[in-house]
């Protein structure tokens, strides 16, 4: 029976990364769209937008609301640049619904114009960690983000973080799964979130790829995670 089920996904993963317009709707949750055109940047060596990494990124905030899962918040891939353009209170009203410090981990995936790295707020530890699958340096982005949530936090709650408190930390090569291509970094950062957040240790390798791929087809059409 699981093959039959496989069977059958596989098909409607064929399906979904078919032919068709390009502007039809595979899946709308979470006040985001996404359409044939955005599904088809998950085929093989194709770069990942910002529609399928923001749908992605609140299918992780969302199974992790269930029992036994760190709670989590994620940013927008639109937050980081906004912050660096226009200062906190460009972004002051992002959190109007959400206390931050009352999160266990905050997922900030981050455009560099022609590559996506991700930042891992973990409150719980403490810490600000780089995520990057060519092993670029990230140490200005996490200063940037503790900065932010200094004035979040001065903002909500009328207290000071103290930066001796923190660790601000860029993940080195020999830390993380890298990319051996120049197509992958998005699913690289999906699925370092996916890891981190289930509290996982990050065990993929750039061999995942394919599959993590067309598992990421199925899991957004669907609107859930295997």
């Amino acid at each position: 029976p699981l093959n039959c089920s496989f069977q059958a996904m596989e098909r409607e993963v064929i399906a979904a990364l078919g032919k068709g317009e390009p502007d039809e709707i595979m899946s709308s949750a979470f006040k985001l769209k996404v359409t044939r055109q955005d599904i088809n940047t998950l085929r093989n060596l194709r770069w990942l937008n910002d529609e399928v990494i923001n749908f992605y990124m609140n299918l992780l905030v969302e199974r992790n609301k269930k029992e036994g899962y760190p709670s989590v918040h994620a940013f927008s891939t639109f937050f980081y640049p906004k912050l660096i353009s226009g200062g906190y209170q460009a972004v002051r009203r992002w959190t109007t619904n959400v206390d931050l410090f009352k999160q266990d981990l905050i997922l900030v995936p981050i455009h560099l114009r022609v590559h996506w790295a991700l930042v891992v707020i973990d409150v719980r530890k403490k810490t600000i960690k780089y995520f990057d699958s060519t092993a670029q340096k990230g140490e200005a982005i996490c200063e940037a983000l503790f900065q932010y949530l200094q004035e979040e936090s001065r903002e909500k709650r009328n207290l000071d973080l103290t930066f001796s408190e923190w660790t601000l930390h860029s993940m080195k090569s020999h830390e993380i799964p890298q990319q051996l291509n120049g197509s992958d970094c998005g699913v690289f950062i999906c699925k370092y979130a996916d890891y981190i957040s289930r509290d996982k240790p990050i065990t993929f390798t750039q061999n995942h790829m394919p599959y993590f791929r067309r598992k990421m087809v199925w899991e957004i059409i669907h609107q859930q995670l295997l």
